[in-house]
């Protein structure tokens, strides 16, 4: 069971570096190579943190508890033919939350600086997982409501896309998801990593005051986390009559897939309007819905 586990932490030491060296390439330039991002990562664990005396111990606890939801997160993710570590009914529920702890501990971390800047990036960080939340919640239901399972590993296992509509759900899923994983990690086009103006910053105005080693942790959670949405993407396909060597070979090409995305996104598109954002990720509510509506055709066709 914990070699998914282990895959998907191999996983996120490249995966970023593969977004950094689509942007290069597609920028003309010769950049930095793909294991830069986990060298600074290193670097990061060899420094010492700082402080400000306006800060509480909750600013201090937050890198760490930030970073332990994540893993705590992976665990529910199976892979292939194999359930998650911690693998029961309605997990997918308790996968939501567990990101959303460690997320609300952001958020008050930030608020804990006493910093205006990091309060206004705290205040979109909150009201953006609020409006993503029921496309994903709205997008699995659909998925249990079709297999009769409420857990990641038995709707997996149990759905098989073997006619248009249950290619066309699929497929919108995984936009939704892919769309998901931005809003997740602030990137294109909701969020810009490398902006370095605080008043249309969400992520990265909430970390200004973290350095050294809870940095480090905070930029190590948000890799885990493009690969644990990459994760739900994989599971897509894969039936139970592939072999676990095969899923494996599956789960990369659809990680640095989704890495390339994720840099041509960053290199081709203009990051939205703030005041668009809102508009933009409600609109994956709707969508979702589409998802809904055709299972229950697909569940209509069945009898």
């Amino acid at each position: 069971m914990g070699w998914g586990l282990i895959i998907i932490f191999i996983c996120s030491v490249f995966f970023p570096g593969i977004i950094v060296r689509t942007k290069s390439i597609t920028s003309g330039r010769k950049g930095p190579g793909i294991l830069q991002p986990f060298k600074d990562f290193i670097k990061l664990l060899k420094k010492g943190s700082v402080y400000s005396s306006t800060t509480s111990f909750i600013f201090q606890i937050t890198p760490v508890i930030y970073l332990a939801s994540v893993i705590m997160a992976a665990l529910f993710i199976p892979f292939g033919n194999k359930p998650g570590v911690l693998s029961f009914s309605g997990d997918f529920i308790m996968f939501a939350y567990v990101l959303a702890i460690g997320k609300f501990f952001m958020i008050i971390s930030s608020l804990d600086t006493g910093s205006s800047f990091e309060g206004m990036g705290a205040s979109r960080e909150a009201l953006y997982s609020m409006l993503v939340e029921p496309a994903f919640f709205i997008l699995i239901a659909s998925f249990a409501m079709l297999t009769g399972y409420t857990s990641f590993y038995d709707i997996y296992n149990a759905l098989y896309f073997n006619s248009y509509l249950t290619i066309f759900a699929g497929a919108i899923a995984v936009y939704v998801l892919v769309q998901i994983t931005m809003i997740e990690n602030s990137r294109m086009p909701y969020d810009d990593p490398k902006t370095h103006l605080e008043l249309t910053m969400v992520h990265e105005v909430m970390v200004l005051d973290n350095s050294g080693v809870d940095l480090a942790f905070i930029q190590f959670a948000s890799f885990l986390k493009f690969v644990i949405f990459g994760s739900l993407i994989s599971n897509f396909f894969f039936t139970p009559e592939v072999p676990f060597y095969i899923f494996i070979l599956i789960f990369i090409a659809i990680q640095i897939l989704l890495a390339i995305t994720v840099g041509l996104l960053e290199s081709f598109r203009a990051r939205y309007k703030m005041r668009y954002n809102n508009q933009a990720i409600v609109t994956l509510i709707p969508v979702s819905i589409l998802i809904f509506f055709s299972v229950i055709l697909i569940l209509l066709n069945q009898r």
